[in-house]
This record gives C-alpha cells, structure tokens and sequence, in this order.
C-alpha cells in the first residue's frame, strides 16, 4: 500500500510509519515543521515534507492522521477530495496488529520502559512511545516472528484497537481525562475492556484500580511489596542499575534506578516467562540500556551530573526524583537543582496538590512555562502554589558544555555548573537541556 501519515513527527505516529515502511509498504508523511523525528524518517527513506501542504496527497491508497489533526488540515481536505481513505491512528491500529501477536503495555506512567525492557528481554518487533538506548530507535523489526512488543495509548483510549494477545498493565490512574469528558467510571471501564480482550493478562495487583478486579478477572498478578524485595542500588561506571529478588527466581539486574524500575521489570519478567527460559530472561535483561529522556544521564563530569527525564505526571516525576536523591547520595553530589516545564494547563491544574508534593528533597526548583501542546492558555499562580520551595520562575534554560544559564527576560539569572541538575517535562525541555535549542 501507499500510506500517508500526516503528523508523522509524533513519537506514536513516526513508530506505526516505521513498521509499515519496514513490512514494505510506501510511506509517506508530512509535520508542522522539521524535528529530529523527521529527519531520522528521512534517513530511513521515508518521504516527509514540512509543513502540511495539499500537494503532498496524490494517488495515496490510506491516510493515517494523528489525533490532534483537525478537519481543516489541508491533507485532510485534499485527501477527502480525491476520496482517498482517511483513518485517525487509533482506527489504523485495528488493521496493522490485527493478525499479529500482540503484548500491549498499558498505564498511566512506566509504559515506555517497560515496553523497551520486554522488547530487551524477547524476540519480535517493538513499537514504543520513546527511544530504546539499546537499539538507537522507537521501533525495532522483526519479520522472523508475529510477535510485536507495543506500547498501548490510553489518552484516546487507542489501547482498545490494540488486539492484545497479552495485556499488561503496570497502573490504571486518571490521565488524559479530558477524552473521557472527566468520568472515572468511563475512563476505568476502558481499562477493563482493554484486559478483558486479551488472552493473557499481567496486571499489578497493588494499584487502587486493578486490585478490584481480583477475583473477577483471570491474571497473574504482582504484588510488588511481597514478591519484589532486597533492592539494592549500584553504580557501574556511573551507570545506575538496580538489583532485586523476585519472588523464587533469583537475583535481577536491570539499568536504572528505583523501586519502580524493579516493578516495570517484574511486570516484563511474568510476561516473558511462559515463553522463554527464566535464566534467558536474566541474561537479556542485561541488554536493556534505559530509553531516551528518561533518567537519561546527558552530562557528566566529577562533580556534575546533567539528566533529562521526560517525567511529566506527578507520580512518575516523585518515583524518578527518589531515584535521583539515591543517585545524587552515591555519586556524593550535595545538591539538587530541578527544572521543570509542566506540560498541558488541563494536567496541571488537575494534578496541582500532587505536582506540589513531588519536588520534595530538591534544593532548587525552577519553573517553566506551561507548554501548551494545543490548550489554551489557564492562569496557575506558580509563585504562590510552590512558595514551600526555593523557587526561579524562568523563560527557559541554555546548555553551555557542562553549565546551564537560567534565561529570564533574555538575560541569565544564575547558572549551574556543578551538582546534580534534572529536568522533568515532555515539552521542548529535552532539547534546552541537551544543548540541542
């Protein structure tokens, strides 16, 4: 087929039009503007063009549009004129896994990862919301078995499109509920739809949500405070890495740090072990290298160390910050400066008390602008809901080699160039704090 997809430069999108330009089809597609994503495209002999132009549709057999495409989009319209079928991603995703064996990761937080440490641990293609260090990539291509490791959106409730021959869901909390016109029940009763299609199911029986389907739905379940114990943390030439006992298989080693990382492991251990060999699994975890922008350690020196998280929900940012004051604590490194970009004004301002409460133990905190990701601007009065913190309301950072220079009305407040310094956010900040703006 000849498929177009417009939004290509989309994390979700870019990895469906990776996997079908691999299981040969013509791909196309076209963005707002050129990014990184794009150009990677582009080397891989996908044809992108910036910005969305009518004249990019010609004898196309399928368009896949991502969400956030209105029907004004010119593609759109040029498409629909030369009756060309249109899909959303969502809809595409019933056709292009219908036949495949599919472990669909789902949860509010901790999708990326472990999708990228089950994707380390077992054979078949992998298609993920982030870059896995160990392949350099969002997608990896297998044509020597069905098999794909995919990473499931519930923001559109897409994960339902996802034929999963394995659910696996790491947690269940309210995220993206302004799709869901904020009903909990409807945004929980797609959670249990989601399980309920798929064949296998790996569920952690401690979140508030699934454990209440224990005893209704057939799964094997985590119980991370009972079946995961003896954490340990280590440094191995810098690198963070993880040690744990799960359940009777032994010891575990796995890149990175914290007591979520030992959880997204087990979840990808039981999903790996009724196919594979438990001491195969041991071996190929070692494989996995962390993904990109989280934890992601982008500078690095004796008494400096520069990390990228793209954490921007309250409950992943406080498990990665308890990571971060370990690692600052063995590194022997005496503070904590924290950048945040909230992202969206809707998850802001719904998570408000939990965002507040997640910074604790920094010794610093400096705030962005909200990126707006296509909302309208809310006023949130940071100055004053942060005022517990040592806080810099700034414009935005500049990475100099190993410093970082707080940009307030185009002149530096202050700069960084020792300690540990992190930035949470999955807006433009991965690239301010790379040095990449």
């Amino acid at each position: 087929m000849k498929i177009h997809f417009i939004g290509i430069g989309g994390i979700g999108i870019s990895g469906l039009a990776q996997y079908m330009h691999f299981n040969g089809h013509k791909v196309s597609g076209s963005d707002m503007k050129d990014t990184i994503i794009t150009q990677k495209l582009r080397d891989l002999g996908i044809d992108v063009n910036t910005p969305h132009s009518e004249d990019a549709i010609s004898n196309h057999n399928l368009i896949v549009h991502s969400a956030v495409v209105k029907e004004t989009n010119p593609e759109i319209k040029s498409a629909k004129a030369k009756e060309i079928k249109i899909l959303a991603r969502r809809e595409a995703l019933v056709d292009m896994l219908e036949d495949k064996k599919v472990y669909s990761i789902a949860g509010a937080h901790g999708k990326s990862t472990t999708t990228a440490i089950l994707s380390a641990i077992m054979k078949g293609s992998a298609i993920i919301g982030a870059e896995s260090k160990e392949f350099g990539s969002n997608v990896r291509y297998d044509d020597t078995t069905d098999t794909i490791i995919f990473e499931a959106d519930e923001s559109d409730a897409s994960f339902l499109n996802s034929n999963p021959y394995c659910a696996i869901v790491i947690n269940a909390e309210p995220e993206h509920m302004e799709y869901y016109d904020y009903d909990e029940q409807r945004f929980y009763d797609a959670y249990k739809t989601f399980i309920e299609s798929a064949q296998v199911r790996i569920l952690n029986a401690q979140d508030p949500y699934l454990e209440t389907l224990i005893g209704t739905v057939d799964a094997q379940w985590l119980y991370p405070t009972k079946d995961i114990s003896d954490i340990k943390y280590i440094l191995i030439e810098n690198e963070p890495y993880t040690e744990f006992r799960f359940k009777d298989f032994g010891i575990f080693r796995v890149w990175g740090f914290g007591e979520h990382i030992a959880l997204d492991t087990a979840l990808a251990i039981l999903s790996a072990k009724d196919s594979m060999d438990i001491e195969d699994i041991r071996k190929n975890l070692l494989n996995f290298k962390g993904i990109k922008k989280r934890f992601d350690i982008v500078g690095a020196e004796d008494n400096l160390v520069i990390i990228d998280d793209y954490g921007h929900h309250p409950t992943e940012i406080k498990a990665t910050f308890q990571s971060v004051k370990e690692y600052a604590s063995l590194k022997n490194l005496n503070k904590i400066v924290t950048i945040w970009q909230p992202h969206k004004y809707s998850r802001t301002i719904d998570n408000l008390e939990a965002f507040v409460n997640c910074f604790k133990g920094t010794d610093e905190l400096i705030i962005l602008p909200v990126w707006e990701a296509g909302e309208k601007p809310r006023d949130i009065n940071f100055e004053n809901e942060f005022k517990q913190y040592n806080i810099t309301m700034a414009d935005s950072i500049k990475r100099v080699d190993n410093r970082v220079d707080i940009i307030k009305n185009n002149q530096v407040l202050t700069s960084f160039e020792k300690d540990l310094i992190i930035s949470f956010g999955a807006g433009d900040i991965t690239y301010q704090i790379r040095g990449e703006n």
